[in-house]
C-alpha cells in the first residue's frame, strides 16, 4: 500500500494548514494526525474526524485507510515532526528558541510581547513546548509572520538536541540551570548538559546566543564568540538595575544605543532577569525602548504564575503552576523580603528529583528555619510529610485537601499567603 511522502504531505498541509490531534477539537477542514498515547491509539479516530470535518486523516495503520482521504505514512509523530522542520525549512525568519530550568514561559511571552510591538510574532502557547507541542506550533508559522518564539521544555538528556533538530532555531536563549527534572536528567550535572544543547546545536550554525551572564552554569558553558550579554552585575549588552522589588518589580535598563525605565506587574527579583531577557532580545531587533517599556508594563502574568491576587480579605503571591528546588528556595527567599504583618507560605511537593527528593526536600524544611519574616509555614505533599519532626513550628499535611480543610477553617483576613508547589499538587485548589 502506497505511502505519503513528506513532500506530497507538504503540498497537502499548504491548501490545509491547520492541524487537528483530537476528534474532540477537529477544524473544518483540516490535517488529523492520528497519533497515539499510552492508552489510545489515533488511527481508531480517524474515520470519525473526517465525518467531523477534517478533510484528511494522517494514519500509520493501513487498517484504517478507507479511501484517498486518509494518507498512510510509516510513524503519525515522526511525520509530524518532520512535515514541521520541513516547513521551517521553507522559512527564511528568526526562529528564537527558548529553554531553561526555571522561567522559560514567562520569559518566552515577554520576549513576545516586546517583540510584538514591531514584528508579527508567532509563540508557542501554554505548554506546547516538548515533542508534540514544538512541531505543532511550527505548522502555525504563517508567511504573515515575521519572528517566530519557539519554548522547548525537557526532562531528560537528549530531547533539546531533539527539539532543536526539528526547530532548527537560529538564535537562543537559557532562562537559566537549576534544579529541575533531576531524576531524567540524572542530577544536576546531567541537567546542565541537557539544557546546553540548545547552544550546541546554535554554536554548529554560528548563530548568536542570548547569555545570562548572572547564570553561573550559563556563563561557564556559553561559547566566546556571537554572544549578546545581559546582567544585572557584570558588564554585558544589556544591563539592569532593581530598584523596587515589592509590590511589583521595578528599574532601568540601558544599552550601548538605548536605555528605559522598567514598571511591571511581576513580582520577585528572580523575574527581573526575564524581564532584561527579553529587552535584551527586543534591542537586538531593534524595537524602540519606549515601546519596549510598554511591553514590560501591559504584560500580565497567568496560568498561576507569579500573580498576586486579593481574595477574601487575603494578599495571595500565587506561583503554583511548577516547583523545583531552585525556584521553591527563590521564592521563599523573595516572600521574605514581602513587608506584611502576617505571612503564611503554603509550600507543595517537588516531583521529579528522583533520588534527591529526599534532601531536597530536607533543605527547603531547613531554609524556612531561617526565614525571619514569614510567620507560619504550611507543608503540603507525602515528601514533605516525611520530614515533619524536621520542624516543630511548621505545620505538615500529606494531601492538598487536607491542607484546604484547614486552610477554610482559619481566620486569616490581612494575611499575605505564598502558594508555591509543583503542578501536580494544586495548590491553587486552596483558594476555590
Amino acid at each position: 500500500m502506497k505511502k505519503t511522502s513528506i513532500e506530497e504531505l507538504y503540498e497537502v498541509f499548504l491548501k490545509h494548514p491547520q492541524i487537528s490531534k483530537d476528534t474532540r477539537q477537529v477544524d473544518q477542514g483540516s490535517i488529523y494526525f492520528a497519533l497515539k498515547g499510552e492508552s489510545f491509539d489515533g488511527n481508531r479516530f480517524a474515520e470519525d474526524a473526517i465525518l467531523k470535518g477534517a478533510a484528511f486523516a494522517v494514519i500509520d495503520d493501513p487498517n484504517y485507510k478507507k479511501d484517498e482521504q486518509f494518507l498512510l505514512v510509516d510513524n503519525c509523530l515522526k511525520t509530524l515532526q518532520k512535515l514541521a522542520n520541513y516547513h521551517r525549512q521553507q522559512l527564511n525568519i528568526p526562529v528564537i528558541g527558548i529553554s531553561g530550568s526555571n522561567g522559560k514561559t514567562t520569559t518566552k511571552e515577554l520576549i513576545a510581547a516586546t517583540l510584538n510591538k514591531k514584528y508579527k510574532i508567532l509563540y508557542t502557547e501554554g505548554n506546547y513546548n516538548n515533542h508534540i507541542g514544538v512541531p505543532l506550533t511550527l505548522l502555525r508559522i504563517s508567511p504573515e509572520h515575521e519572528i517566530a518564539v519557539i519554548e522547548m521544555g525537557a526532562n531528560h538528556q537528549g530531547e533539546i538536541d531533539m527539539l532543536c533538530n526539528i526547530a532548527e532555531p537560529n538564535y537562543g536563549m537559557l532562562s537559566n540551570i537549576g534544579k529541575a527534572h533531576l531524576e531524567g536528567f540524572g542530577g544536576v550535572e546531567g541537567v546542565k548538559k541537557g539544557k546546553t544543547e540548545l547552544f550546541r546545536f546554535l554554536q554548529k550554525n554560528n548563530s548568536p546566543i542570548f547569555i545570562n551572564l548572572d547564570d553561573s552554569a550559563i556563563r561557564e558553558s556559553a561559547p566566546e564568540n556571537n554572544i549578546i550579554t545581559y546582567s544585572l552585575h557584570d558588564k554585558a549588552d544589556c544591563r539592569g538595575k532593581v530598584e523596587q522589588t515589592h509590590p511589583n518589580l521595578k528599574g532601568i535598563w540601558k544599552t550601548k544605543n538605548a536605555s528605559g525605565l522598567i514598571n511591571s506587574s511581576l513580582y520577585g527579583e528572580y523575574n527581573f532577569h526575564n524581564i532584561l531577557a527579553a529587552i535584551c532580545i527586543a534591542n537586538f531587533f531593534e524595537v524602540e525602548a519606549k515601546k519596549i517599556d510598554a511591553a514590560i508594563s501591559e504584560y500580565q502574568s497567568d496560568m498561576n504564575r507569579s500573580q498576586i491576587l486579593k481574595k477574601d480579605g487575603l494578599t495571595i503571591f500565587l506561583d503554583a503552576y511548577n516547583a523545583n528546588p531552585t525556584s521553591m528556595s527563590l521564592s521563599i527567599e523573595n516572600f521574605d523580603k514581602v513587608e506584611s504583618k502576617n505571612k503564611i507560605a503554603i509550600i507543595g511537593d517537588m516531583f521529579e528529583l528522583g533520588d534527591a527528593a529526599h534532601e531536597e526536600h530536607k533543605k527547603i524544611i531547613q531554609q524556612s528555619k531561617e526565614m525571619r519574616s514569614i510567620h507560619l509555614f504550611i507543608f503540603v505533599g507525602v515528601l514533605f510529610h516525611e520530614h515533619y519532626h524536621e520542624s516543630k513550628n511548621a505545620q505538615f499535611f500529606s494531601t492538598t485537601d487536607e491542607a484546604k480543610k484547614w486552610f477554610k477553617s482559619q481566620e486569616l483576613k490581612g494575611s499575605t499567603v505564598l502558594l508555591k508547589g509543583s503542578r501536580g499538587m494544586r495548590l491553587e485548589a486552596l483558594l476555590s
